[in-house]
């Protein structure tokens, strides 16, 4: 099966509502219909920083999705890409779509001449690591998240 990349469009939103849904299954996160509203309408808003690429086959149907946004690095005086969200369908893993979809993002990086592509990942998801090793370097920055209120 043949895969290409895309900037994700009105028609894919039921398609995309169910991958990002499944992502967010694939992270324990609960169900929350509202949190994918509000993704979607990010994505659908040109003018918010979130944007949405889609892995679709000869037919349109959706094999994974990446969502990405800018960010400033201070530290160099450059802006980089922010990969948020990368996800296959998992009866398709394995079909190359994280690869052309870090590829695709790398490529509008590289066009925009910003400095970095960066995305973290779970230390324990290793299908996912075997594949961004080969294609970026871990680095040894440990994150942490502080809840706010």
């Amino acid at each position: 099966m043949t895969w290409r990349v895309r900037a994700v469009q009105p028609s894919d939103e039921a398609q995309w509502r169910d991958l990002f849904s499944a992502y967010r299954e694939f992270y324990a996160l609960a169900p929350d219909r509202l949190v994918v509203e509000r993704v979607w309408g990010w994505i659908a808003d040109s003018s918010h920083e979130t944007h949405a690429l889609v892995a679709v086959d000869e037919d349109d149907t959706l094999g994974g999705l990446a969502h990405y946004r800018r960010f400033a690095r201070p530290s160099s005086g450059t802006t980089g890409l922010w990969l948020d969200d990368l996800f296959t369908r998992p009866d398709l893993r394995g079909a190359g779509i994280g690869r052309i979809l870090i590829d695709a993002v790398s490529q509008i990086a590289e066009t925009e001449g910003l400095s970095v592509v960066r995305w973290i990942t779970n230390e324990n998801n290793t299908t996912a690591r075997r594949l961004y090793d080969t294609m970026a370097s871990a680095t040894k920055w440990v994150t942490y998240d502080r809840p706010v209120g």
